[in-house]
């Protein structure tokens, strides 16, 4: 318990939850809706039960909640303890770098997030109707930096409106960018294909052609028809990936199945068999109207494998269902030319050492329209008509 802090219309407790179990999934879903699988209870418990996101890995919970007179909750933040900045997207090396020379401490600092997650969605977690502002829960984030003596606190993937009421508030305010497919209506893969330049659309059948001519069997699977053999497999796909490319894996074999049975239908996994027996997978999650891509591997090779599990699939599902967006993570600019185009994301960040804070703000001022002058760039190389 940290406390009582002050609000412009209402007195509410501030208490820091080292355990998501601690919250009734209930009470935190009202806040987080229901549109976003990984604000949901089900995802961030299922991170921790699995040991996934724990003090092994380096992302302490340190959930934040605000109760107001009545004892009900009004407000969430996902928050971890980090003693590293790995798994974020969001890189802050260089600030920790900076800092850690001139004598101070960066580490541990507040990191407000989804662990291992580059997706994009609220972070400042209220509940309808219960008239607290972002701003509001900010000043509680900050409240925690100090109290706990950490560095900072970070806000990473938030909404462009949480970001712009933070910012308004203090916070310093940064963009990126990652590549979004979006569903302009299309009936089929075919009328998507249909949207882009003769070349670019010739290019996307050979991939597509030359992946499916390839011995495999493409299957999408989802919620009770993903079996434990199935997850079996993907931990194996995962770990490949980790050794190949990361070195470091966080999530546990406990994950998949854990989450598999907490999300159910949320859950969406694209599978290539050979022979029966899976050989590549790539998870997704589905929101109420995006599909989310997340971790894919493989144990086998196949031309444009990677291309048709990851980003062909899941507009097929998309166009299938009526959803609206493929998110597939982040970078990647290989992802431009399958239809998948730059947006900005958005984070913030409240720095308490005042050297640092002036750094990093004079960074972040250049930084802005470096950012922007290269999303524009990207959308230049849009593999849709110019009439489109």
């Amino acid at each position: 318990m940290l406390g009582d802090m002050p609000d412009s219309q209402q007195e509410l407790t501030l208490r820091l939850h080292p355990a998501i179990a601690e919250i009734p999934a209930a009470e935190w879903d009202a806040c987080a809706g229901p549109d976003n699988p990984f604000t949901s209870h089900a995802f961030l418990s299922a991170l921790e039960d699995s040991g996934s996101a724990s003090r092994r890995t380096g992302w302490l919970p340190q959930h934040v909640a605000l109760r107001d007179a009545e004892g009900r909750l009004v407000a969430v933040a996902p928050a971890y303890a980090k003693s590293h900045s790995y798994g974020e997207y969001v890189f802050d090396h260089a600030w920790a770098d900076a800092l850690e020379r001139a004598g101070g401490r960066y580490y541990p600092k507040l990191q407000v997030a989804v662990p291992f997650s580059p997706v994009p969605g609220g972070r400042l977690l209220v509940r309808p109707g219960s008239g607290i502002a972002w701003a509001g829960l900010g000043q509680a984030l900050a409240q925690v930096t100090e109290q706990l003596d950490l560095s900072s606190a970070h806000v990473t993937f938030c909404s462009e409106a949480e970001c712009q009421a933070l910012g308004e508030a203090g916070w310093l305010p940064r963009t990126g960018t990652q590549f979004h497919w979006h569903n302009d209506g299309y009936n089929s893969f075919e009328d998507f294909l249909g949207a882009l330049s003769s070349r670019k659309r010739k290019q996307l059948r050979r991939e597509r052609r030359d992946a499916q001519s390839a011995g495999l069997a493409f299957r999408a699977l989802q919620g009770a028809a993903i079996t434990p053999r199935h997850w079996e497999a993907f931990h194996r796909f995962y770990m490949d990936t980790v050794d190949r490319k990361w070195g470091s894996a966080y999530l546990t074999a406990r994950f998949w199945p854990m989450l598999s049975e907490r999300l159910g239908e949320r859950v969406v996994l694209m599978v290539a068999e050979r022979d029966g027996e899976p050989v590549a997978g790539a998870l997704n999650l589905m929101g109420s109207d995006t599909l989310y891509g997340r971790n894919w591997g493989a144990v086998a090779e196949a031309p444009f494998l990677h291309f048709e599990l990851c980003y062909y699939q899941a507009i097929d599902f998309a166009i299938a269902r009526g959803l609206k967006r493929v998110e597939a993570g982040a970078q990647g600019q290989h992802k431009i030319q399958r239809g998948y185009l730059p947006v900005p994301t958005f984070s913030a960040h409240w720095i308490r050492h005042r050297g640092l804070r002036r750094a990093v703000a004079e960074f972040l001022e250049a930084e802005r329209p470096a950012v922007a002058e290269q999303m524009a760039l990207l959308a230049d190389a849009s593999p849709f008509r110019e009439e489109r």
